[in-house]
């Protein structure tokens, strides 16, 4: 099986010590404690869960500014995407500014219980200069209209660096007991299943024909044993379809159009970054950590609005340091229903012209949807767009 990201072994950050969890919940009791943002919540887990192997800490401003200009830390290490936890800083008390350890509350679930305690490294300030910098370098702009940079910005201004001792998995165990996996899981359940060329597909919507169709073209090209269609199950911009109802109607289309043992549905804590080409080779240490030998990477993968090119989320992966990843890139292009081919096809593959293609807007599909009418069979399984349908009618 594929290594990990950076390591010989996945090193997930829960504390699973009986003994180990239980002097830290006494710990508790004495140290700061403060109510974070969801994205660092976020983070928490997926460190947790080994998804972020090998970071063990959530990175200092050193870090954050040379993963935002050249995707490396100064450790040497290729990576995408800041992992921070950013408050207020002028909501930071005393006591917390002269902390050795703090610990971190859940702004998700009820009561904010502490789902992580961190070791305080350093507190530093992020101009606002350096704000505006780093969203620039990661999402392509530093407006507040892409929600990227909104929940970046709305964070807060101040960096609290240091390592990380995971406590629980926050909402999603318990909201998604069937459907939220570790990457530690996952890797041992593609163990159990004896698949060895898996393809990851990623998501943070329902699945269509496209979709569907996209990984069987994966699965056959690349001779695979597997497909992890693998959901986000965190916070995503508004107007998107909640994770309850992306996670019933993929499990519908799995359970009646792919064959037994060759799809596994599961989903994963994190908050949504649509930060397209820097996301997709997150996404790729995700599904590397998770065991996978493979990443789907389509059209406008992890984008949103005109912020990216259609394809910039497969070409970034020409400009990694090679060798620096071990899971290959399958990449996908515009897919489309065909009417004289009579099914679905990439564009780059059909031989007929956009006058022969189904194409249907999200808009027109929303609209659609929630008029209570059916979708084009050629567009979405029956299945799938009942349970669509429902749901659009509740709004």
């Amino acid at each position: 099986m594929i290594k990990p990201y950076g390591s010989e072994i996945l090193t997930p950050l829960l504390v699973k010590d009986k003994a180990h969890r239980e002097m830290l919940l006494e710990e508790v009791e004495k140290i700061p404690s403060v109510v974070v943002s969801s994205a660092a919540a976020a983070n928490a887990v997926m460190l947790g869960g080994g998804y972020f192997n090998p970071l063990n800490a959530y990175m200092n401003l050193a870090d954050v500014l040379a993963v935002a200009e050249g995707m490396q830390m100064p450790s040497g290490l290729m990576w995408p995407t800041p992992v921070v936890n950013l408050l207020k800083g002028a909501a930071l008390s005393n006591e917390l500014k002269a902390a050795a350890k703090i610990a971190l509350r859940d702004p998700n679930v009820e009561g904010n219980p502490v789902i992580a305690i961190q070791s305080v490294d350093k507190i530093e300030q992020m101009s606002a200069e350096q704000i505006s910098t780093v969203c620039k370098q990661i999402y392509g702009t530093s407006s507040t209209e892409h929600p990227g940079v909104a929940a970046f910005v709305a964070a807060g201004d101040t960096l609290i660096s240091g390592t990380v001792e995971v406590l629980n998995f926050s909402y999603f165990s318990t909201d998604f007991p069937e459907t939220f996996r570790t990457a530690v899981e996952i890797r041992n359940e593609i163990k159990e299943r004896g698949w060895e060329t898996v393809i990851a597909f990623q998501t943070r919507n329902p699945m269509h024909r496209a979709h569907e169709e996209l990984c069987r073209m994966a699965q056959k090209e690349l001779d695979a044993d597997g497909i992890l269609v693998h959901m986000l199950l965190g916070k995503l911009k508004k107007g998107d379809i909640p994770a309850e109802v992306r996670n019933a109607s993929i499990k519908k289309m799995v359970e009646l159009y792919f064959p037994e043992n060759t799809v596994m549905v599961s989903g994963y804590g994190f908050d949504m970054l649509y930060a397209g080409p820097r996301e997709a080779v997150l996404h790729a240490i995700f599904r590397q950590n998770s065991g996978c030998s493979h990443l789907i990477v389509g059209r406008d993968h992890a984008g949103v609005g005109d912020y990216y090119g259609a394809f910039d989320a497969q070409t970034i992966f020409d400009k990694i340091p090679e060798g620096a990843l071990q899971i290959g890139i399958f990449r996908g292009d515009h897919t489309v229903w065909c009417n004289k081919c009579e099914k679905v096809m990439m564009m780059r593959d059909c031989p007929h012209g956009k006058e022969d293609y189904l194409l249907l807007s999200g808009t027109r599909v929303r609209e659609i949807l929630a008029n209570g009418e059916a979708l084009p069979p050629e567009f979405s399984r029956p299945e799938v767009a009942q349970i669509l349908a429902e749901y659009y009618q509740t709004l």
